[in-house]
């Protein structure tokens, strides 16, 4: 599967957000969306994915354009998983993980038994089989963050656009978060396109990076080209400094901010 943005502008009225954006993505591939507060990130995601409508450009999903697919047939192929900020009416896991599957049911269907055994065929794939019958209300972020990426899984998609994924989370659960990612395109071939705010997160697991600048332009290409000091320079109004390391024959990059610019 491809998953394309051509020449994608979003604005409101007077004020263009988005200008002229171009990427291109493939199976098993991941990308990072990169940029400071307020350039349009999570306004790219919904527009992609045609929450929002393209002032002018579009998306396209092998070569057509979404605006042009069926809502049920386009939610079967992209799975969208939101920030965890928390959940409502206090769903357990398995309540929550099932209602992944809407994509598959009618308007007024029930879950069936085959809804029930993909979300727990899902749960069991993120290990999270012993969270089944705790409240979402009751998890802790990276717990929560799991269980919406399972609910994710119960469409067997071919893309997961994922909006902030390790946000607010500990180390421990920042990396849970990051290799389950990587295996899922590494083992499954499920590509993945990642809004994130640390840039040693997107090196760590990225193929290719987009990064939106706050005077509307915007890179995109290979995340280790594209996530360059220069560039976080530009972005970020910040100098860094990018550290490459090996440690037990694996190899890391740091990004560390080093003063205002």
């Amino acid at each position: 599967m491809k998953f394309e943005v051509r020449n994608g502008c979003f604005g409101y009225k007077t004020k263009e957000i988005l200008h002229n954006i171009n990427f291109n993505i493939s199976d098993g591939e991941i990308m990072s969306v990169l940029g400071s507060n307020g350039v349009g990130k999570t306004t790219l995601l919904k527009c992609m994915m045609g929450l929002l409508k393209w002032n002018k450009g579009a998306s396209y999903l092998d070569d057509k354009a979404v605006s042009q697919i069926k809502s049920r047939d386009f939610w079967q192929k992209i799975a969208y998983v939101p920030q965890a900020k928390g959940a409502a009416f206090g769903y357990s896991a398995i309540d929550m993980v099932t209602l992944g599957r809407s994509a598959h049911l009618g308007t007024f269907s029930q879950p069936k038994a085959e809804d029930r055994a993909a979300a727990e065929q899902a749960m069991e794939d993120m290990k999270i089989m012993y969270l089944r019958d705790k409240l979402c209300t009751e998890m802790s972020g990276g717990e929560l963050q799991m269980v919406l990426i399972a609910r994710a899984l119960t469409i067997s998609p071919s893309m997961l656009v994922l909006d902030e994924p390790e946000s607010n989370l500990d180390f421990k659960n920042q990396l849970i978060i990051l290799e389950t990612i990587k295996e899922l395109s590494q083992k499954r071939g499920i590509s993945a396109i990642v809004n994130t705010h640390y840039p040693e997160h997107a090196l760590k697991i990225s193929d290719k990076a987009l990064i939106l600048n706050r005077d509307g332009t915007n890179i995109f290409g290979t995340a280790e080209d594209i996530i360059s000091e220069e560039n976080m320079r530009r972005s970020f109004s910040v100098q860094v400094h990018i550290n490459s390391f090996s440690h037990k024959g694996n190899r890391y990059q740091s990004v560390v901010p080093l003063y205002l610019v």
